[in-house]
């Protein structure tokens, strides 16, 4: 009797030990896609990803890199500071209403022949907010300036 309860506690621990590494592994498969990770321009040069990644890149839109002022597609360079990289927007949204030269900005897309081309765009929301991620990339190349000062 003693030696059948013993045996059915370690089925039943065995059985949730597999559900949950099972439930554990299908979380992570189905989040692989939904998961982009940020890179500088520094970083994309040093370390270029495959053409198949999605990430993101931020850093601040160069002046007078906009071609055409308005519409879509367009192109623009991104750079924090270290190096530039060319970004070309393909997808079908028209630009933010903050997104200009000079400003801090997120691109989400993929690395295709050293140009990023970009399918998501976002912008800051006020004068004074920039993505923790540009900040970070822009203070790890020195050229970050704190806009309350």
């Amino acid at each position: 009797m003693r030696g059948l309860k013993k045996q059915r506690r370690v089925q039943v621990l065995l059985i949730s030990m597999v559900c949950l590494t099972l439930a554990t592994v299908l979380i992570g498969f189905s989040l692989r896609k939904g998961i982009n990770f940020f890179m500088s321009p520094t970083e994309v040069v040093a370390n270029p990803p495959k053409a198949s990644e999605i990430f993101r890149i931020g850093g601040l839109v160069v002046e007078g890199s906009i071609q055409p002022a308005m519409g879509i597609p367009f192109t623009f360079d991104v750079t924090d500071g270290g190096n530039t990289l060319s970004v070309n927007y393909v997808g079908t949204d028209l630009r933010p209403d903050l997104f200009e030269a000079g400003q801090g900005t997120i691109a989400k897309g993929r690395l295709v022949d050293g140009i990023f081309h970009a399918n998501e765009i976002l912008a800051k929301h006020d004068e004074t907010y920039m993505p923790k991620e540009v900040i970070d990339a822009l203070k790890k190349q020195g050229v970050y300036q704190d806009p309350d000062n």
